[in-house]
């Protein structure tokens, strides 16, 4: 089993028991206020081990699974033997960072909960996008688009929705996720930017 179908598989049985045992999903939640005033800063990682629903789990899973794999034999690439343990560290930082403007921004409000593997799965998404920008992306297994297409226009939508601040949906873990996966990979191998400047230049729409 690779690296990336263990997350997964991890993932999913931590939001299968998560949703059967209400007290230890609320300890999993990140909740900006019990962090600061309890100093419990262990949910932000373990919240993106839970999900709200099987929908939402789905989503990511499916997300992770194709853009995981990609990262995955990026970093075997660029540290031989050591590419399984650079891609869990990216995936778990990634959790974490994405998630920091929210614990911010609502560290006095103990009505707000967090949830879900979202910023990790934005880093490798985009950190994929960043390599192959030019493989279709496809929305509900219909509508295909190029990935820097779906990529710009997920970045926009992110951020609009983060600045309504409508609903429950943590837009700022997609968004601060996918800054993260893109400027980690540009550090670590700054030949990838000018090679997907030189794909996207090659693009044609017909």
């Amino acid at each position: 089993m690779n690296i990336t179908l263990a997350i997964i598989l991890i993932t999913t049985l931590v939001s299968l028991y998560a949703w059967n045992n209400p007290v230890f999903l609320e300890s999993m939640l990140l909740n900006p206020k019990k962090v600061f005033q309890r100093g419990q800063w262990y949910r932000l990682l373990t919240s993106g081990f839970v999900h709200a629903d099987f929908g939402h789990l789905l989503f990511n899973m499916i997300s992770l699974y194709f853009f995981g794999g990609v990262i995955e034999m990026v970093f075997a690439a660029l540290f031989p033997g050591n590419g399984s343990i650079w891609l869990i560290g990216f995936y778990l930082v990634a959790i974490v960072v994405s998630d920091l403007p929210s614990l911010f921004r609502h560290r006095n409000d103990s009505n707000y909960n967090s949830l879900g593997a979202s910023g990790g799965v934005s880093a490798l998404l985009f950190s994929a996008i960043l390599f192959q920008p030019l493989n279709s992306i496809c929305l509900y297994f219909a509508i295909c688009i190029p990935g820097f297409i779906f990529g710009a226009l997920y970045m926009a939508y992110s951020f609009y929705e983060s600045r309504r601040a409508a609903g429950n949906i943590n837009h700022d873990a997609h968004l601060y996720g996918a800054i993260f996966g893109v400027v980690v990979m540009i550090v670590l191998y700054p030949p990838v930017m000018s090679s997907f400047v030189q794909q996207i230049a090659s693009w044609r729409l017909f």
